[in-house]
């Protein structure tokens, strides 16, 4: 209602008009009725009307009449658009003006004719008129019935006026019946019925008013009635009258003037109207026809064959013969072939006609005269009826959704003729119309379906959206009639109403039809596309109308609310309908539903949906995830930060750019919504999480010559490749295509209606019924209507084609379409043909995905079927696209080169993983001692193979090299290279040659941000180029030397562009932009073309240093899409504070900065991270300016609120950084826009440029870490300058980091005095206190400056320990400040003498103690070390009997007694192995703790704890046993009545335990056994199953620790809740062959997968498990440093069950092979014997000479025998170029981490068997642990080297051997096992209390030894673990030597990875070693 509130002159009006009205009181309801508001206001004010008129008039004049009407006529304006003359309706339902004006002008009409003279008619006329068009068209028809009669009659009125008048109301109340809805002209009906009526009289005056009123309504109405107001004016044209003929013809031409159409045009639309009607007078009245054309300009021969379809079904249903015959005649033809040639316009119409007997009197007419035109043959209406079956039935049923009742009656009796004709019912049973109608259309639905898809798709023509909605609703009526059985083509309707519900005149007729759709199907059927429906309704809401709403509403109730119990897992993917208010309901009932989500559910179920292949479903789920992402940031940035490396992170980026990456029609607005997520979530660290997409491609490996092979690639096809193009169209022609496809494949799979059928009696094999079970849900839902599939195709012939097609194509997808449907012709073999052929459609439409998908395999069958001209043929397509790459002047569009070189990569790819899986299958069949020759399909095996490989081997590997360097495929280049360069190598080519290929991998290396491998190539290049200089530079962030290297290339080309966007991309990383801007000014002074290309430096440039102005003329005069532009618009929309163009530049930046997401693909995120990292920037600019724009500047508590809001934003904002790549080229850029947003917005709010000086002091932090001095140093100088609090921290770690510590520590100290001095000094006195923030910042300074001095050496440790009790009182609640502390207290007593450690030291173990316990309490980032470490003092000192009595030791044990009660269980429980192994403890006060501690984890975390307390349970020494028993015994009683089920589970595992213990000690007599049995051997251990003990893999018992920003440290939940459990155990245990007969068992987990363990009688496991242990530690300091994290340095680990001292399980790592094997099939391939006699007698010969003797026989004499192959294996196992690079990576870097890892620990035995292969990464895997704490130079053939590193080890790593890659891994993590050394001593404490069984024996065996000497002495077992352990000790500090002549010293971690490489690679060492252990492999 278009009323101003604060202007009430209009309510004067108001008064003046109801005074008038003669209504008593009126002045006081005015009053009374004031203070409402407009709407409410002209409510009350109709309502006060309507009771207050009055019933009989008291003055009855004429006058006071009109003044009444006039009044009433005004009133309505004034109430509602009062100041303007443009009516509008109202809106809502709560008023019904017209009703209130009906009453009030009948009252008003009421009288003597002398009083009601014909003026009070018109104006009580236009009066009601005017009401009416005020009317709102939410009052729906009812009510204005009797007003539409009442006007009505008024038409036939003596006085024109009066006719005009109510003819003008009655146009009105038209135009509101129209506006009301698709209803409206059974409304209107009635109306024309009078003005035909009225026509037909004689009262020549009131047709006259008639016709003009027509016209009137023509002008004023929609497309429908408009048409029946022509109508009625043509049939005037036939009028014998002149004067009604010109009135007729002059209402035509004005409304072609009022419509702005030629006359043709405006008629055209309702021909179907009017020219049955003039066609069939064209022998009675010629004239009428010859009059309307001359109207039309038309000749009446044209508009008759024109108009033939409309006219004929007339003629023939009224058996117009002499008509047909004229017509036949004026067009040259028969009357039968006028049937034949329309039969599908005619036959609809003939059997709907409804008289009794006149259709089949039709259809006799229409057989008479076909059967006179057939020369003596008979035409019966079968046949007839049966040649148009789909068209008729399809015409008929989109009649059922004509509004016209009476047509809808028609067409449903006409389709019961229909079949009534077509169907023959079964012997003695009568038809019974309501069973056989549903039955009938149902076999014709896919016809008819289709049929008025192309009626909506304007396939025949374009169609009027009254049209389109008839076509909708009579979809809804032919759901209504089949029923349930409509299912067989609901993805079809889906699709359909998906779409039309997007057009707004079409969304409420798709809805009604889709409620009786959703209504129709039984819940399990439409459950798979609940869906799909509810976000299609909530992504149009906004469009929809008022009743749309409601029926849209209706639908989503009847899903949620009726059937949502009966939906299932269907219900997950139902969107979340919270934003919208009016869903309220049913939302809140899906959130009952939905109550039993766990925590990350919702997250979950978001995710799947946003990986929907429905688009609408798809970007539903994006919007509800930005949703989340805002509402949770701080749940988000835990899960990527901290110790917690969340697989859910993986699953988010997976959906989001997979969503970034679809393509088609109307995916823009989802990938602007994916790139938002992108930035909300932020630019994660990619070396934090796995980014999996599976790859559901398949290999054909015997060309379709195997059935069983045949059907399984037919249904992959089905499901990875149909099926999801499917769900992701909207392109119902493709759909059809992709059907049809599906449909064929289906049968060929032998699959048919019996298998869904429950009735049918055919015999269905148990092989097809079980392979349609194990098709994934969605796709039997798709597939199961297409058994019954009725879709047929015509084929079209290719035309003829040369060779090569890539060059003759002007696009990618032109020429693949043409290259695939050629290749499709020449398949050979039945089965090939019959699954390609049925693509022939599917490829050739716009979208690619099937072509892309299927031309792999096209190609491989081609070529293995052996026709040299196809192959030949093949082999120049792929030139032609790799010659094409490297070709850089031919023109061809980037898009095409790209593409195509991609799908010829994929489709090599394919071919090379063939040949791998071949020469496999081969080799297999070989090694089983078959000939292969015997088989003729493995016999051709071989030939195939020959054909594919020198297809593959004809292409020149420098041209694919180059190819794929010019498109950015780099591994693929790499790839190429590498085999160029082993080529070069073995034929000793020339230097120049090799060093070429080796500038070439530098190159790539850069280019793929891979410094190891480029630090490794650099190794090898004789000569750097100042190019190779440059990228080195640039690849490690030395700025400064790029800088120099670019500035002397400019000196010899000062004209090379190229040149000056290097020296100009160094001065950006550098942050000069002032010498930036400079440079870029001078060069286009002198080479002004170059303005675009230097234009984004230029822009950011001017940004980064506040040139606003400048920035806005570049903007303006520059149109590019360049990241720098658009970042550039948008920070100038944000500076001028347009929201509409903020939002417009957000969407075009997300957009521009995205597009190499979308580029790259889906599956490429770390090499896309650049444009993560732009999105992430983009995100944090809005974020900054929504909180600038939302800061409250007024009001109570304004000022704290501010603060407060800004608090929010910087933590959000330091959680977003911490969750980046930590790299200063990664995290510069994110600040530095920080700064320039923060600078935009600074003037609302002064604190914001703390901020900037924040986001400097981090600039100087980052770039000090990465050793950019002077940019640090440039960043500190911007901080204090921004006067940032504790700035003179980073300034004197600046200082020590350039090496003067002393001044460091100076300058530090002289700011902490100068920071106090000024707070002493302060006039102002702070009530408020510090808050926590400058607590932390002081207490961190002073922590610097305590640890620093205890570095220098320089002062008293009572002043170092001063200064650190002062900081940790400065800030008590900081964990580090006590770590500290506690760390300088334990280092003091380290350093003590044995006599100093048992007086002083306790004293400081006391501290210590405390000093840790609060560390723990505050904070999880030195768990590991303080936690081992107290409990280490703690229980030392406990065993010690005389320390154990002392005071000091009984506050310790108060101390840890009190810990344990305030410290969460899983801080605890990352120390419990140890915690375990101390069981047996002497001391009962410390005992009696203890058993508290063990019971409050056990009692936290019962499945992880119990898995590691079992040994002690079952421990063969009787303390531990008896204790451990005790613990659990205890636990059951305190938890059988509680709801924790502690109780259940310690059963559970007891059980468990004892029967696995019974699988160890199973004794096998029979050597020869090789497999038991679970249900037969051990029945009980199979009971147990399924059980809900987790399965104690390494990755379940490992705990996560809270990322140290976290403010819910005691609620952290460390372990996952869905780890897999228990589900049943396979009945086969596998017995293996060695000595001990280890059995291995395999369990399926609850997350259905498999996992193996293999059980150990008769061995020590103790030691395995804690080595797990420890190289679990290991993985968490790998993946919490950036450097390793960055590099994916890890172990791979595996669960180990300890089950006692005797026995225990260790799980078995799937998809390994060990290296002994991959080398030896290399060898036997070449022919190489593994041992040979002449090896015995050379290594007898190495065993006695001299090491440079043996290091030369070695050489010359064993090496060569053997050359290294190791490179092949990853060549053959990885053929896919990323895969390679990635395996060959990840094998080099695990090497390396092993290497170190086994130096530490002296682990030996390190031959090829215990060196396993992981065949789906590459990476390295060691197993069998037994050769520990140097144990392998004890042996008899000593061991000589610290790691296996021989030639085949090295061959593996690449041609850069151990340089690079493998030398940095090594240092990496060797200097981070020192950095540890304390922490890693202390988890293997264990070994010490809990010692291993072979350490007993020693024991044994030296007390034995001495009592023979008859010396009495014991042995202390303790003391023999020690022993083993210094060594360890020694080797952590850096302290190892390589000769006895050199003595043990430090050494630093770069030359001890020397030595050690040295050494493992010594020629003599490895000569030396036991032969068994092949050295030479």
């Amino acid at each position: 209602m278009d009323v101003d509130s604060g202007d009430d002159t209009w309510r004067d009006g108001v008064r003046v008009c109801m005074q008038t009205l003669t209504l008593p009181e009126m002045n006081v309801w005015m009053q009374e009725n004031s203070d409402l508001n407009a709407e409410e206001f002209a409510v009350r004010a109709l309502e006060y009307i309507e009771t207050h008129f009055p019933r009989i008039l008291t003055d009855t004049a004429t006058e006071h009449r009109l003044s009444i009407g006039k009044a009433l006529k005004e009133l309505p304006c004034l109430l509602f658009h009062p100041g303007s003359t443009t009516c509008t309706r109202l809106k809502g339902p709560n008023v019904f003006l017209a009703k209130t004006y009906m009453t009030v002008v009948m009252r008003l009409l009421e009288g003597e004719e002398s009083e009601v003279a014909p003026a009070v008619h018109k104006i009580g006329y236009d009066a009601l008129g005017c009401a009416l068009r005020h009317q709102s068209n939410d009052c729906g028809t009812k009510g204005l019935d009797p007003i539409s009669d009442f006007l009505r009659r008024s038409m036939s009125h003596s006085d024109r006026g009066v006719r005009l008048s109510a003819g003008r109301a009655l146009v009105e109340i038209i135009r509101l019946y129209n506006s009301i809805g698709p209803t409206a002209y059974t409304s209107v009906e009635p109306i024309f019925d009078t003005f035909y009526h009225l026509l037909e009289g004689k009262k020549d005056s009131v047709k006259e008013t008639v016709l003009i009123t027509v016209g009137q309504v023509g002008r004023a109405t929609d497309a429908d009635i408009l048409g029946v107001a022509i109508s009625c004016l043509v049939k005037q044209l036939a009028n014998p009258n002149p004067l009604f003929k010109g009135i007729a013809f002059v209402q035509l031409t004005s409304l072609v003037k009022h419509f702005k159409k030629p006359p043709y045009s405006l008629i055209y639309p309702y021909m179907g109207q009017i020219s049955p009607f003039l066609v069939s007078k064209w022998s009675s009245q010629p004239a009428l026809l010859l009059e309307f054309c001359r109207f039309l300009s038309v000749v009446p021969a044209d508009f008759i064959e024109a108009t033939l379809q409309h006219t004929l079904p007339q003629l023939y249903g009224a058996c117009e013969l002499v008509v047909l015959d004229q017509i036949s005649e004026d067009l040259g033809t028969k009357a039968s072939y006028l049937f034949l040639k329309h039969a599908n316009y005619i036959l609809p119409h003939l059997f709907m006609l409804q008289g009794p007997g006149q259709t089949n009197q039709a259809l006799t007419f229409v057989l008479k005269l076909l059967n006179e035109s057939t020369d003596g043959g008979v035409i019966d209406v079968q046949a007839v009826v049966r040649s148009q079956t789909v068209q008729l039935l399809g015409t008929l049923v989109n009649t059922l959704g004509d509004v016209d009742e009476g047509k809808v009656l028609a067409a449903t009796q006409a389709l019961h003729k229909v079949e009534a004709i077509l169907s023959i019912p079964p012997k003695g049973r009568q038809r019974q119309p309501s069973e056989v109608l549903p039955s009938f259309l149902k076999s014709h639905m896919l016809g008819i379906i289709s049929h008025m898809i192309d009626l909506l798709h304007d396939v025949q023509g374009k169609k009027s959206a009254a049209s389109k909605q008839q076509t909708l609703r009579g979809l809804g009526a032919m759901t209504s009639i089949i029923g349930p059985a409509i299912s067989g083509v609901a993805p079809q309707i889906m699709a359909t109403f998906q779409i039309m519900v997007g057009h707004a005149d079409l969304a409420e007729t798709a809805l009604d039809s889709w409620l009786i759709f959703t209504k129709t199907l039984i819940p399990s059927e439409i459950g798979p596309h609940a869906g799909p429906t509810s976000a299609s309704i909530l992504a149009n809401w906004p469009t929809l109308s008022y009743r749309g709403r409601e029926v849209a509403h209706e639908i989503l109730r009847y899903l949620v609310l009726d059937i949502g119990k009966t939906l299932d897992t269907h219900l997950d993917e139902i969107v979340d309908l919270g934003s919208v208010p009016a869903l309220a309901e049913v939302h809140a009932m899906l959130c009952t539903l939905r109550a039993h989500w766990k925590e990350g559910d919702k997250l979950r179920k978001i995710l799947d949906r946003a990986l929907n292949d429905s688009t609408v479903v798809a970007f539903q789920a994006l919007r509800e995830l930005k949703t989340l992402l805002a509402e949770q940031r701080s749940f988000f940035h835990d899960l990527a930060s901290g110790d917690i490396f969340s697989p859910i992170i993986g699953r988010i980026l997976v959906a989001l750019f997979s969503a970034a990456a679809r393509d088609g029609d109307g995916t823009e607005e989802m990938r602007i919504l994916a790139f938002e997520c992108i930035g909300s979530l932020g630019a994660v660290d990619p070396d934090r999480f796995d980014f999996n997409m599976g790859d559901p491609r398949m290999i054909v490996l015997k060309n379709f010559t195997d059935d069983e092979e045949s059907t399984t690639f037919a249904l992959h096809l089905i499901s990875d490749v149909l099926v999801s193009a499917f769900r992701s169209t909207s392109d119902i022609r493709h759909q059809t295509n992709l059907s049809y496809a599906m449909q064929e494949l289906l049968k060929f799979c032998g699959f048919g209606p019996g298998l869904v059928s429950h009735t049918t009696t055919s015999s269905i094999p148990l092989r097809v019924r079980n392979r349609w079970a194990r098709l994934p849900k969605h796709v039997l839902e798709l597939a199961t209507p297409l058994l019954e599939g009725k879709y047929t195709t015509k084929e079209k012939e290719l035309p003829e084609i040369e060779h090569p097609v890539y060059p003759r194509m002007s696009t990618y997808r032109e020429w693949i379409q043409l290259w695939t449907s050629h290749l499709i012709d020449l398949v050979p073999g039945p089965s090939a043909k019959a699954i390609f052929k049925v693509f022939g459609a599917a490829v050739r439409n716009k979208d690619v995905t099937v072509a892309h998908n299927i031309v792999p395999h096209l190609v491989l069958t081609v070529l293995v079927s052996g026709n040299e001209e196809d192959a030949d043929n093949i082999r120049a397509e792929l030139l032609a696209v790799l010659q094409d790459q490297v070709d850089l002047e031919n023109g061809t569009p980037s898009d095409k080169k790209l593409l195509s070189a991609q799908a010829v990569f994929m489709l090599m790819d394919h071919l090379n993983k063939w040949v791998r899986l071949v020469r496999q299958e081969i080799g297999n069949k070989k090694t089983e001692g078959r000939r292969v020759r015997g088989n003729p399909i493995e016999g051709s095996l071989e030939e195939q193979l020959l054909r594919v490989d020198s297809i593959l081997s004809s292409i020149d590997q420098d041209l694919m090299a180059k190819a794929a360097f010019q498109c950015k495929a780099y591994a693929r280049s790499l790839m190429s290279y590498e085999r160029q360069i082993v080529s070069l190598r073995e034929r000793k080519a020339k230097t120049v040659e090799i060093q070429h290929c080796y500038e070439r991998l530098h190159e790539i290396y850069a280019n793929i941000d891979e410094p190891d491998g480029m630090e490794g190539v650099s190794t090898l290049i004789l000569s750097p180029t100042l190019e190779h200089q440059i990228r080195q530079h640039e690849s490690t962030g030395r700025w400064t030397s790029a800088q120099s290297c670019w500035e002397l290339r400019l000196q010899q080309s000062p004209n090379n562009l190229e040149y000056h966007i290097g020296l100009l991309r160094c001065l950006r990383n550098l942050g000069h932009y002032d010498t930036l801007r400079t440079h870029v000014m001078g060069v286009l002074t002198r080479n002004p073309t170059w303005k675009s290309a230097l234009s984004s430096f230029q822009v950011e440039s001017a940004w980064m240093i506040g040139d606003w102005n400048d920035v806005q003329s570049l903007v303006g005069e520059s149109n590019a899409q360049t990241p720098s532009m658009v970042i550039a618009r948008l920070l100038i929309a944000i500076r001028d504070d347009d929201a509409t163009a903020i939002k417009s530049s957000l969407s075009q930046a997300r957009l521009v900065l995205g597009n190499p997401i979308s580029a790259s693909g889906a599956r490429e995120y770390r090499h896309s991270y650049d444009a993560v990292l732009d999105l992430h920037i983009v995100h944090e600019v809005e974020m900054i300016h929504d909180f600038a724009t939302s800061l409250p500047l007024t009001g109570p508590n304004s000022s704290r609120q501010r603060l407060e809001i800004l608090a929010t934003l910087s933590r959000n904002l330091s959680a977003r950084l911490e969750l980046t790549l930590p790299s200063f080229r990664i995290r510069e850029p994110v600040l530095s826009m920080r700064r320039t947003a923060f600078g935009l917005s600074s003037n609302r709010f002064l604190p914001l440029s703390g901020e900037i000086g924040r986001s400097w002091l981090a600039s100087a932090k980052i770039a000090r870490k990465a050793g950019h001095w002077q940019t640090a140093y440039s960043a500190m100088l911007q901080a204090q300058q921004s006067r940032t609090a504790f700035s003179f921290v980073q300034s004197a770690k600046l200082i020590k980091a350039t090496g003067e510590p002393l001044r460091a520590l100076q300058e530090l100290e002289n700011s902490i005095h100068v920071t106090k001095l000024q707070e002493d000094n302060s006039d102002v006195i702070d009530l408020t206190g510090e808050d926590d923030e400058t607590k932390e910042m002081k207490a961190k300074a002073e922590v610097l400056r305590s640890r620093w001095m205890n570095e220098s050496d320089r002062f008293e440790m009572s002043d170092v320990q001063k200064s650190f009790l002062r900081a940790a009182e400065i800030w008590p609640k900081w964990e580090s400040g006590w770590f500290y502390y506690g760390k300088f207290q334990d280092d003091c007593y380290k350093n003590l003498s044995d006599s100093d450690k048992r007086s002083r030291g306790t004293r400081m173990h006391l501290q210590t103690v405390r000093c840790f316990t609060k560390a723990i309490k505050y904070g999880s980032k030195f768990v590991y070390q303080t936690v081992p470490r107290l409990l280490t003092i703690w229980l030392d000192m406990g065993q010690d009997s005389g320390l154990a009595q002392t005071e000091t030791f009984a506050k310790i044990n108060s101390e840890v007694s009190r810990a344990i009660k305030g410290v969460p269980a899983y801080k605890w429980y990352t120390a419990f192995p140890q915690i375990a192994s101390r069981v047996g403890h002497k001391n009962a006060e410390v005992y009696a703790v203890l058993s508290k501690l063990i019971t409050m984890v056990i009692q936290e975390y019962p499945q992880q704890s119990l898995w590691l307390f079992v040994s002690v349970v079952k421990s063969t020494k009787k303390i531990r046993e008896s204790r451990g028993r005790a613990i659990l015994d205890q636990l059951k009683v305190w938890t059988s009545s509680s709801k924790n089920d502690c109780a259940r589970l310690i059963n559970e595992c007891s059980a468990m335990v004892n029967e696995l213990l019974a699988l160890c000690d199973y004794p096998i007599k029979d050597e020869s056994k090789r497999t038991l049995h679970m249900k037969k051997d051990f029945p009980g251990l199979a009971r147990l199953t399924p059980s809900s003990l987790i399965i104690p893999l390494q990755g379940s018992l490992t705990a996560m620790l809270p990322p140290t920003s976290s403010a819910s440290d005691s609620h952290h939940q460390p372990f996952p809740h869905d780890l897999p459990t228990f589900a049943k155990f396979l009945d086969e245990i596998d017995v293996m062959r060695s000595l001990a007969r280890p059995r291995k068992l395999t369990i399926i987990g609850s997350d259905r997968e498999t996992y193996m363990f293999l059980g150990k009688p008769k061995d020590d496991l103790r030691k395995d498990a804690r080595l797990m242990d420890f190289n679990a530690i290991i993985n968490k300091l790998l993946k919490a440093n950036s450097d390793s994290r960055r590099r994916q340095l890890h172990i791979i680990t595996y669960g180990v069950v300890t089950l006692n001292e005797e026995c225990g399980f260790i799980q078995w790592v799937p998809n390994t092979l060990p290296i002994r094997p991959v080398l030896l099939k290399s060898y036997d391939a070449r022919g190489i014997k593994s041992w040979s006699g002449e090896m015995t007698a050379t290594f007898a010969k190495i065993k006695e000479a001299t090491d440079k003797d043996a290091g030369k026989m070695f050489v010359d004499e064993i090496l060569p025998l053997f050359p290294p192959v190791f490179h092949e294996w990853f060549l053959e196992t990885f053929p896919e170029p990323s895969a390679w690079l990635a395996s060959r990576l990840a094998y080099s870097r695990t090497s390396a981490v092993m290497c170190m890892v086994g130096f530490i620990l002296g682990l030996g035995d390190r031959h090829c068997e215990n060196i396993l292969l992981d065949e789906n990464t590459g990476a390295a895997v060691h197993v069998d642990f037994n050769c520990l704490f140097d144990k392998g130079k004890t042996l008899e053939t000593p061991e000589r080297v610290p790691f296996r590193l021989t030639q085949n080890m090295i061959d593996g790593m690449g041609v850069t051997g151990v340089e690079g890659v493998f030398r940095i891994a090594c240092e990496n993590t060797m200097q981070l096992l020192r950095d540890n050394k304390d922490m890693l001593m202390t988890v293997l404490d264990a070994f010490v209390h809990d010692p291993l069984v072979e350490w007993e024996d020693e024991k044994r065996k030296l007390e034995r030894e001495a009592a023979r000497r008859a010396n009495k002495s014991t042995v202390n077992l303790e003391n023999l673990a020690k022993n083993a352990l210094n060594p360890i000790g020694k080797k952590l500090k850096g302290i190892y030597s390589t000769s006895r002549e050199r003595p043990e010293k430090e050494i630093s971690t770069s030359n001890l990875v020397q030595m050690l490489i040295q050494e493992a690679t010594n020629d003599a060492n490895l000569g030396k070693m036991y032969p068994g252990w092949a050295p030479w492999h």
